[in-house]
């Protein structure tokens, strides 16, 4: 199962009233492991940038003005999502805004279905908790020091580790009892265990035996030690 971790970082809250996206970052995992593959971009936003959010992510107007614009890239970030579950914490933030770009391109829009988002995640197996993300590392012991800043590859990075924990640890899908399906035709036989041609020697002494017996025989009564 193909999942991609995502996290955007943007001019303001409102793509509405004229905030844009400038970076996406995502982290491909596969069966919840991580692949090594992952999308980063920083974009344009044609518009100046706020110092509320210049404060939050440290993007300014001259790191951004040679950046390629969302309109040059989309394409290429959908192509790469695909239809795969996309893992973001606080997702109706991030889809607001990646779909009013896409629709602004005359692309198609994610749909809210596609998302899990791990904000929902953590409020409710900790309510009443802090949910954010610097929150959730410190509970699961995650290392975010390099997080002094928000930045979207890094966010998602991390937010891949917290993904994992949220759901069961590094490995949710683990079992020892699971194989895998017969082929078309194939008889699988029920393995049963045999009593051994051998039977193995006593591990326990004549002295533990002895002081086993005596330890029942202080009980009285009718101990189960004594039964059948």
């Amino acid at each position: 199962m193909r999942e991609i971790v995502l996290d955007t970082e943007t001019t303001g809250f409102d793509p509405q009233t004229g905030d844009r996206i400038v970076e996406i970052g995502a982290v491909e995992l596969m069966g919840h492991v991580a692949t090594g593959k992952t999308y980063h971009q920083y974009i344009n936003p044609e518009r100046a940038m706020p110092n509320e959010a210049f404060e939050v992510h440290g993007l300014g107007d001259d790191f951004l003005r040679d950046k390629p614009k969302f309109a040059q890239v989309g394409q290429a970030f959908v192509d790469f999502i695909g239809d795969s579950k996309l893992v973001i914490h606080n997702a109706a933030f991030d889809i607001k805004f990646l779909n009013a770009e896409l629709k602004w391109m005359g692309l198609g829009q994610i749909p809210w279905e596609q998302a899990i988002d791990t904000l929902a995640i953590a409020r409710k197996k900790f309510p009443g908790s802090p949910s954010s993300l610097d929150a959730l590392c410190r509970r699961f012991g995650i290392d975010n020091s390099s997080r002094t800043l928000h930045g979207a590859l890094l966010d998602s990075e991390i937010l891949a580790e917290v993904y994992l924990e949220l759901i069961g640890g590094k490995q949710p899908d683990f079992g020892l009892s699971t194989r895998a399906a017969p082929k078309e035709g194939e008889q699988i036989a029920e393995w049963t265990p045999h009593p051994r041609k051998t039977p193995l020697p006593p591990r326990i002494t004549e002295t533990e035996i002895a002081a086993h017996a005596e330890f029942v025989g202080k009980l009285g009564g009718d101990p189960l030690w004594l039964k059948s």
